[in-house]
């Protein structure tokens, strides 16, 4: 891959907390990373954007299979020359690439709101622990522990986002809290807005920030036996993302909820101990 062709990927990479952790990585490694960091926001870009058409969004996701599906069959990459050398340089999986447009299809076809707990954590897997797969191979970790952390830490940050994210999600009609949880809290399944602000959703969260816990333990099991790769990336994410969890336990969900941010010095010192530790 070209310097030019990373630059806007690294560029948008340096906004994202997990920057730190890819800066660390050997040039091959951190500039497939910044790749993969840029494939997955253009393709969240258009799952996001709330001034396109879903028609639109999704024949614009659509070329991205089909510009995958030509790369790999040695064709015109079109616009995923953006991935074609980390591809190329670590035997990524197309499959992993595919899921991650699902999960963005999801969110394209209708606004997810009060998913099923099943619905949810496929969600999960497509947005978050299928980047994760693509990952563990840039890492050069082995493969049956690289998929057991994509799992876990995938779903311990997604899920991490979705407690963090409640009132940002409302705003643009989306509920990504399970229907389990919220009918069991006694909140009525009416619109995005009404739920957010419903006092009880401090008790509708606790399972999935129970879960959460569990896939963070999990994860943080696999790295400290320490298996082969360079991980300091996944151990920044697993470390400071547990804390914002932990932080935001603290705070509570009841409305009117502060969103908790990661802090830079706290970022910092978490990268300074992992460097000496690993």
């Amino acid at each position: 891959m070209s310097d030019t062709a990373v630059t806007a990927p690294a560029t948008q990479a340096a906004g994202s907390s997990f920057y730190a952790g890819m800066r660390m990585l050997p040039k091959a490694e951190r500039e497939a990373m910044y790749a993969i960091y840029g494939f997955c926001r253009a393709v969240d870009d258009i799952a996001d954007d709330q001034r396109g058409e879903r028609e639109g969004r999704a024949v614009a996701l659509d070329r991205w299979r089909r510009d995958l599906d030509s790369l790999y069959a040695g064709g015109d990459p079109g616009q995923a020359v953006l991935v074609a050398e980390a591809v190329r340089r670590f035997d990524l999986d197309r499959a992993d690439f595919e899921a991650v447009i699902d999960g963005m299809a999801m969110d394209v076809a209708r606004d997810i709101r009060w998913p099923a707990m099943a619905e949810l954590d496929l969600y999960c897997d497509r947005v978050a622990s299928a980047v994760g797969r693509l990952s563990v191979r840039v890492f050069g970790m082995p493969h049956e522990p690289g998929l057991e952390l994509a799992h876990h830490l995938g779903r311990a940050l997604q899920l991490t986002n979705i407690l963090r994210d409640i009132d940002e999600d409302a705003e643009i009609g989306r509920v990504y809290l399970p229907a389990e949880a919220l009918s069991d809290a006694g909140i009525a399944l009416t619109t995005p807005d009404q739920v957010a602000a419903d006092p009880r959703i401090d008790q509708a969260v606790r399972p999935l920030v129970a879960r959460a816990h569990g896939h963070y333990g999990a994860a943080n099991a696999i790295l400290a036996a320490r298996p082969a790769g360079h991980l300091i990336a996944p151990r920044l994410m697993e470390a400071v993302y547990s804390k914002l969890l932990k932080r935001m336990e603290v705070t509570g969900w009841a409305p009117p909820r502060q969103r908790v941010k990661v802090s830079k010095p706290a970022l910092l010192w978490t990268v300074a101990r992992l460097l000496v530790i690993r």
